[in-house]
């Protein structure tokens, strides 16, 4: 392979969920194995998987460090954590010691991505409760990477064909998410959302904001939330240079995104982005943290307990994630 190909850190995710699966399943793609990929998490784990899925064309190489990769489209390089005793594993369950691995493993990534070892990351799903039980109490993947690269202004982006979303917050209560809407962050996303379309490759994106309230306040009859903060947002960007339109009505802005009116819609709040991209993309779309000083994508799904070990999983959205980071870096 051409050393000059960036290098991609894909995490395990949470060992007793999908994760090892769908990186197995993924590296299957000749699109995907033709491109330089570490596996950052358990070799026991991966090998087990490996044995059960009844995967022969790929070898896995277990290394201690990034330099010790064998870059092959028969192999894939594991950078062995050795943090799971897979006597003890329970598929499908909420434990300690997977929560603590899958953190470990994005922390490890993390901290290669900022060293400048690997050029992207992409991450397969952890399970909070599992995470929080093992002692670390994150929302998410979003708010580790942005503790372990000190990162200010970031923010969830989910990106499919179909539809491509940015977030003014994610996981917190949707009463915190209408109490604390301020309009700095409100323009903060609105460059995060401009700077990565551009990226991605469109020249002058379309940017939507959406309102928070019903028929985006309809000029103050069912909220001011939008007067006060969304709006003076808008204006600014807009005396930037930045091609943004709206507060848009939220019933009726992702429709039109979809249909070509806009390139990129900036939602409210978590559910308000999520609903309309899982509908269109829940096995395609892929999670971005934009903001941060290194790449990351992710798969736009949780762990699926229900499907964990038992080789049924989709591993779509794994390899559209792993191609964005491709692409990206």
């Amino acid at each position: 392979m051409n050393k000059h190909m960036p290098i991609i850190g894909v995490t395990m995710g949470d060992p007793s969920g999908i994760g090892p699966e769908i990186i197995l399943k993924s590296y299957l793609d000749d699109n995907i194995k033709s491109n330089r990929l570490i596996v950052i998490g358990d070799f026991g784990v991966m090998s087990a998987m490996a044995e059960k899925l009844r995967i022969s064309t790929i070898k896995l190489n277990k290394v201690n460090s990034v330099s010790e990769c064998k870059f092959d489209e028969q192999i894939l390089n594991v950078y062995d954590l050795n943090n799971v005793d897979i006597s003890k594993l329970k598929p499908g369950k909420v434990q300690a010691m997977s929560g603590n691995a899958a953190f470990e493993y994005v922390k490890k990534a993390t901290e290669l991505a900022m060293k400048k070892k690997i050029d992207a990351i992409a991450t397969a799903p952890l399970n909070k409760e599992a995470m929080h039980k093992a002692g670390h109490v994150y929302p998410g993947h979003t708010e580790i990477l942005a503790k372990f690269t000190e990162a200010k202004d970031y923010a969830m982006f989910l990106y499919d064909e179909a539809l491509r979303v940015i977030h003014v917050s994610t996981h917190i209560s949707l009463l915190d998410a209408i109490k604390g809407l301020r309009k700095e962050r409100v323009a903060a996303v609105i460059d995060l959302a401009h700077n990565t379309m551009i990226k991605l490759g469109y020249e002058n994106p379309r940017i939507a904001v959406a309102g928070i309230n019903p028929h985006a306040g309809e000029g103050g009859l069912f909220g001011d939330e939008e007067i006060k903060e969304i709006i003076p947002a808008i204006k600014l960007k807009r005396s930037e240079g930045i091609n943004v339109e709206g507060p848009e009505p939220p019933d009726t802005v992702f429709l039109r995104a979809k249909e070509g009116s806009f390139d990129v819609v900036v939602a409210m709040y978590h559910d308000q982005g999520h609903i309309p991209l899982k509908l269109l993309g829940f096995h395609s779309g892929v999670n971005i943290t934009v903001g941060l000083p290194i790449i990351r994508t992710s798969v736009d799904h949780g762990t699926a307990f229900g499907k964990a070990w038992k080789g049924i999983a989709n591993e779509s959205s794994m390899k559209e994630a792993i191609k964005l980071a491709i692409k990206l870096a």
